[in-house]
């Protein structure tokens, strides 16, 4: 049995001041902090007492502050994985929102969605991005720990996801999975058909009160 316990981190600096985020290095806002710690409790009262847990974290501040909120609780040390940052929006990153708005071109609806240029220099394509989080996932995977936590961003979550149920490569252009910030998503893989299920996804109760 596998086990995967997928965090989106919860409200950062950039999101109440309504900046770009991406690579942009925003901290946990007072109530980020507050729904980290309503995390890392949630999480340690779902996982075994008795388990072996790993906790992989984006190196980004926002995850960071994250990841060793709910590692302290498991008395480990979270591993940092630059792959699982959120895209880069290049120039657009710590900017008003407004900016990246108007400069924004959104992707075909046919054709090559994946090599998309969206018009904001710097900014990595959405084959970039999801072949780095693809690359962290396979290097995650092979470690015995049957319970992991991995700590990243919301639109990062749908290529954790994504590789999880091994979806191809050349059939992630439309994908999207869609989960809120301070989010639980759960993967599971079973011992006997080695089926890989999304047992939930974007799970947000344990916010409610935190």
């Amino acid at each position: 049995m596998r086990s995967i316990h997928v965090v989106t981190h919860p409200e950062a600096s950039h999101h109440v001041e309504r900046l770009v985020g991406g690579w942009h290095d925003s901290r946990l806002t007072p109530v980020g902090l507050r729904q980290a710690a309503a995390i890392a409790r949630a999480l340690r009262a779902e996982i075994p007492e008795e388990a072996g847990v790993e906790v992989v974290s984006s190196d980004l501040l926002r995850t960071r502050r994250t990841a060793e909120e709910v590692a302290g609780l498991f008395g480990v040390e979270p591993v940092l994985d630059p792959r699982l940052r959120e895209k880069s929006y290049g120039e657009a990153e710590g900017r008003p929102q407004g900016w990246l708005d108007e400069r924004f071109v959104p992707p075909p609806g046919a054709g090559d969605r994946m090599g998309h240029d969206e018009g904001v220099p710097g900014a990595e394509t959405r084959a970039a991005f999801a072949r780095r989080v693809y690359a962290a996932m396979d290097d995650i995977l092979q470690g015995p720990c049957e319970h992991r936590i991995i700590v990243t961003h919301g639109f990062a979550l749908t290529f954790v996801v994504a590789s999880w149920i091994r979806m191809p490569f050349e059939s992630l252009g439309h994908v999207a999975f869609r989960a809120p910030s301070g989010s639980i998503t759960h993967l599971l893989e079973d011992d006997f058909f080695r089926n890989r299920a999304v047992m939930r996804l974007g799970d947000t109760r344990h916010l409610d009160g935190g």
